[in-house]
């Protein structure tokens, strides 16, 4: 039966990027349906209604814009796939208010609460306002190797940027990348490249690194670089403190920091649900054969330490932070790179591993031990869909999904285009000073200290 005293509970969902008029006229009529409206904000890992991954408003600044409509009697975030279900019941909804564009698509929620499909305001929507105001950042690529072929189609899951131009030395491998992915121009001259494009991307072998964030920094460049950015911190600071001198954005292009499930992960960690953090271990192998192979090349910076380290390394000081006490490798080499290394890394109060493989094939997880629990994140780790945080009495074991799209590398791009539009020079998600202190340990490796070979 019906309580004539109880309050009618509404609860609607959107997006919210760049609010208009339209969203406030929702908000209204949803709010004018009952006596308390909750208002769902898609996180940035879930904006599921453009097909794009927003880089205008984060998240923080799409909340505090519905906040300020003053509509709202309490806002969350909608994070995962079938939580309108959850929320209604958690918070006994009664009604689900929504924009007619999604006509019948949620009558299944009619099962939980009533479902009202509100008109949408003509004439305006967040598509249209940003096709408007939105600068499409001209992107030159730096390289056409197997990770710039992955990042083509990657970027185009993000708004905001073209790919226009491709750089490489020998400019018949430029000619053919940009036939075989439909890009305007290709260049052999850095010079002539730099003049054509806005923002940069460097995806060229790790020794050509410094020299290519370098000068696309002094021509005035956003710079975008894959892992690693540099193999000694000095250059990795002279870098950083260059791109801050001239306002601009340099990145270290690390896809794991910026995934949805890794950024939640280190929140939980951080707010102590497994209490203190005593240890963390993080592993990284793949196989790879043959002698012509960048990995397995010593005059390119081949091995495990160079190659994939920046994950593993990426973990502990997101977790442990920057000031580690000391560190010991043991090594096997062949052909005089390390196709198998583990790191010991110890705190003042915590221990952590890295073990790495390229010619020897372990178990690429990560676990992370605290005093309360611990996380388990299986392999691969570092495309992080899942993980559950597990304790002594395994009722209270809590797993989390989250949807890793294609290959990751939109999210680094969503991240670098995000910081020049906001005016951010760096991300928490992986700061500056974490990325030297990678580029620091990487060095330490490379200058055989308290390397023992096995």
């Amino acid at each position: 039966m019906h309580n004539p005293n109880k309050r009618v509970k509404v609860i609607t969902y959107g997006t919210y990027d760049l609010l208009h008029q339209g969203h406030i006229n929702l908000l209204r009529r949803a709010k004018e349906l009952g006596d308390y409206l909750i208002v769902g904000v898609t996180s940035d890992s879930f904006d599921r209604e453009r097909g794009k991954l927003n880089v205008r408003n984060n998240v923080l600044e799409r909340v505090e814009a519905v906040r300020r409509t003053g509509y709202a009697d309490e806002i969350i975030i909608e994070d995962y796939v079938g939580q309108k279900i959850d929320d209604i019941q958690r918070y006994d909804v009664d009604i689900l208010a929504i924009g007619s564009d999604w006509e019948g698509k949620f009558d299944y929620l009619n099962e939980f609460c009533k479902v009202v499909y509100l008109p949408r305001t003509e004439g305006i929507s967040s598509t249209m306002l940003r096709s408007e105001s939105q600068f499409n950042y001209r992107l030159g690529m730096i390289g056409t190797g197997r990770i710039a072929r992955r990042f083509v189609p990657e970027s185009r899951f993000v708004s905001g940027v073209e790919i226009t131009a491709i750089l490489d030395p020998d400019i018949e491998r430029a000619h053919t990348f940009a036939k075989e992915n439909a890009i305007g121009a290709s260049y052999s001259s850095l010079a002539d490249f730099l003049q054509n494009v806005d923002v940069v991307y460097v995806a060229s072998p790790h020794l050509t690194h410094y020299e290519y964030v370098k000068k696309s920094l002094l021509a005035g460049k956003h710079v975008l670089c894959e892992i690693p950015m540099v193999l000694s911190g000095v250059e990795a600071r002279e870098l950083y403190a260059l791109a801050e001198s001239k306002g601009l954005v340099l990145l270290e292009a690390s896809k794991t920091a910026y995934c949805p499930a890794f950024t939640h992960l280190v929140t939980l960690v951080k707010s102590g649900v497994i209490g203190d953090v005593i240890d963390v271990r993080a592993s990284l192998s793949k196989l790879v054969v043959g002698q012509q192979l960048r990995e397995l090349d010593v005059l390119q910076a081949g091995g495990c330490m160079t190659e994939l380290s920046p994950f593993p390394l990426l973990s502990i000081i997101k977790l442990l932070g920057k000031e580690y006490k000391d560190i010991q490798f043991y090594s096997k080499m062949e052909n005089g790179v390390d196709i198998f290394t583990k790191g010991i890394i110890n705190y003042p109060h915590a221990v952590s591993t890295i073990t790495l493989g390229l010619g020897v094939k372990t178990e690429g997880n990560l676990v992370v031990s605290g005093t309360k629990g611990y996380v388990y994140v299986p392999a691969p780790w570092w495309k992080t869909d899942f993980f559950e945080v597990r304790y002594e009495d395994q009722n209270h074991n809590k797993k989390y999904f989250y949807t890793y799209e294609g290959e990751g590398l939109r999210y680094e791009l969503q991240e670098f285009i995000s910081m020049i539009i906001g005016g951010r020079l760096s991300s928490h998600r992986l700061r500056r000073s974490e990325s030297c202190v990678i580029a620091d340990i990487i060095e330490k490796y490379m200058n055989k200290e308290s390397v023992i070979l096995i």
